[in-house]
């Protein structure tokens, strides 16, 4: 039998009561992709390039109710999956929900799962090439000491996918926390009191209240379900994160940051590309400057960071030079939605339109034909190929060697 600090346990005894995420079983597969828990794509935005091997270990750590780790499996068929959590009730459904949707029962590599507190992952066996780690890591007592015993575990040239609170997007949040815990009083700890509590406030304050207005328009759709009203509002054990504090966590994990998996929220000319001045001026900042002025000028839209952590050695490849590109091998990205047609979702599910030239690239994208066998075919040029590449609409293969 596991130990578990008081934290720990009073996270626990919440997700034992309203296990999470609480997304209904399915009878198939889950729908659709997230392009962060596919080995390819997500080796392919870390490096740009495919990866040498599928046949790898992955491991979704604070699994929950098995809602990512479903994916992880479909996504992944050549990868051994291992999934590991605190809540023994949250396991029971995530282990159930792989068998009702026919994912794991067609999957052959092995499906594993661990009743255990992260700071403990040690206790499994061998590395992983990837770690995926959603919603976590802000819930541990020591968010440092999760991280460090993840980093642990990551094999060399393998890649961290992290997802964790910021606290200027989740400051109403925040106020609601501490509204619900005043008002329990003796029965702090008592979980479904706190959401009877937290859903009386909510029907008792004026709608133009700032905590209300904030609710109906951000999460009112997520939060009608108790579990994942009890999630957000009445959570034991969190911390939320500004770029500073943020910072701090990635460098205690020992890892090189790769770059937030939402690249488009971090684009500040965005936010100040109408001021030629203002935009000269922030030239001169550095990266994390820039993150910490694009959080504090658009402080609602920015409630969590998403990014990628790796472990040197990480070999990342550069397509501009003509013969490296000329000889690779394209193929199609595995996480587009509509193709084969000129207009379809890309990765993340924004629409793409294609030219006719570059329609007709995609279509001989097969993986065996190289960059330049295609282009004696289909007159794109190389600059046509690159923004492809960069769009993140085609994967490419170095010839062997490169």
């Amino acid at each position: 039998m596991t130990n578990f600090s008081p934290e720990s346990s009073a996270v626990q005894r919440l997700y034992n009561t309203y296990p999470f995420p609480p997304e209904p079983l399915l009878n198939e597969p889950p729908p659709g992709y997230n392009w962060r828990w596919n080995w390819i794509a997500a080796y392919n935005f870390c490096t740009g390039r495919k990866p040498p091997k599928e046949n790898i270990r992955i491991l979704d750590a604070g699994c929950g109710t098995g809602v990512g780790t479903e994916y992880l499996i479909l996504l992944n068929p050549h990868a051994e999956i291992v999934g590991v959590d605190i809540s023994e009730k949250a396991l029971e459904i995530a282990q159930q929900r792989g068998q009702q949707s026919g994912v794991a029962p067609n999957h052959k590599p092995p499906i594993s799962f661990h009743h255990l507190p992260l700071e403990k992952v040690e206790e499994i066996e061998g590395e992983f090439d990837l770690i995926n780690c959603v919603g976590v890591l802000h819930h541990l007592p020591d968010p440092i000491a999760g991280i460090k015993a993840l980093s642990q575990k990551l094999a060399p040239g393998g890649f961290f996918h992290i997802f964790v609170y910021a606290e200027l997007g989740r400051w109403e949040i925040q106020l609601m926390q501490e509204a619900i815990s005043l008002l329990q009083m003796e029965r702090k700890g008592d979980y479904k009191d706190g959401v009877f509590v937290g859903r009386k406030l909510f029907e008792s304050l004026p709608e133009s209240n700032r905590i209300v207005k904030r609710e109906k328009e951000k999460w009112s759709l997520e939060n009608h379900r108790d579990e994942s009203f009890a999630d957000m509002y009445v959570h034991p054990q969190e911390t939320d994160y500004n770029i500073d504090t943020l910072f701090e966590l990635i460098e205690a994990s020992g890892l090189e940051f790769i770059g937030f998996s939402n690249p488009q929220y971090w684009q500040l000319e965005r936010l100040i590309g109408a001021s030629e001045e203002l935009s000269k001026r922030a030239e001169k900042l550095s990266d994390r400057q820039r993150y910490r002025l694009t959080e504090l000028l658009d402080p609602e839209n920015i409630t969590h960071y998403e990014f990628f952590l790796g472990k040197p050695p990480l070999v990342k490849i550069d397509w501009s030079e003509d013969k490296i590109l000329l000889s690779a091998l394209p193929e199609t990205h595995p996480c587009l939605y509509g193709w084969p047609s000129q207009g379809f979702m890309n990765h993340d599910y924004q629409p793409v339109t294609l030219s006719d030239l570059e329609y007709h690239f995609m279509q001989a994208c097969d993986g065996k034909l190289s960059v330049e066998e295609i282009l004696s075919k289909v007159a794109i040029d190389l600059e046509g190929v690159r923004s492809l590449q960069k769009k993140q609409l085609i994967i490419l293969t170095p010839k062997t060697g490169e």
